[in-house]
């Protein structure tokens, strides 16, 4: 998924390839907006009863992640096009390509918010293995 230079979403611009430099691939270079910050705390594989969904499946623990991830943004008044930065922690840097899969079954056509994606050692369970946070910014 790729967005065009310059693309508008309401309140936000996604600006894919900045002038110098190299495009991002499954991101967005820059994103631009005004309005009302939304931050989301970096949410796991954890059901509403704080059970683990995925033990062992990254794919299937990011699924979990993007539909909190939703339901955080709902309780705010955001969805998926007001985020402006996702930043994914990873046990296994190779979980990757799953939790792309995950994030573009939610996102469908939405322009991609900027990123950072890090491998760590740990997360605070050792069935735990993705931690992804969000910013969102919300018009007024």
């Amino acid at each position: 998924m790729t967005t065009e230079p310059g693309r508008k979403t309401a309140h936000l611009t996604h600006i894919a390839e900045p002038p110098g430099v190299a495009p991002g691939t499954g991101y967005t270079q820059v994103v631009t907006g005004t309005g009302r910050l939304v931050a989301v705390s970096g949410q796991v594989a954890f059901d509403e009863e704080r059970r683990l969904v995925g033990t062992g499946d990254p794919k299937a623990q990011a699924r979990q992640i993007f539909e909190n991830i939703r339901r955080c943004l709902a309780a705010a008044g955001a969805d998926f096009s007001d985020l402006v930065k996702l930043t994914y922690f990873l046990t296994d840097i190779g979980h990757l390509p799953a939790v792309r899969e995950a994030r573009d079954e939610f996102f469908g056509d939405i322009p991609l918010p900027t990123s950072s994606a890090m491998q760590v050692s740990a997360l605070f369970m050792p069935e735990v293995l993705i931690e992804i946070e969000a910013l969102a910014v919300v018009p007024e």
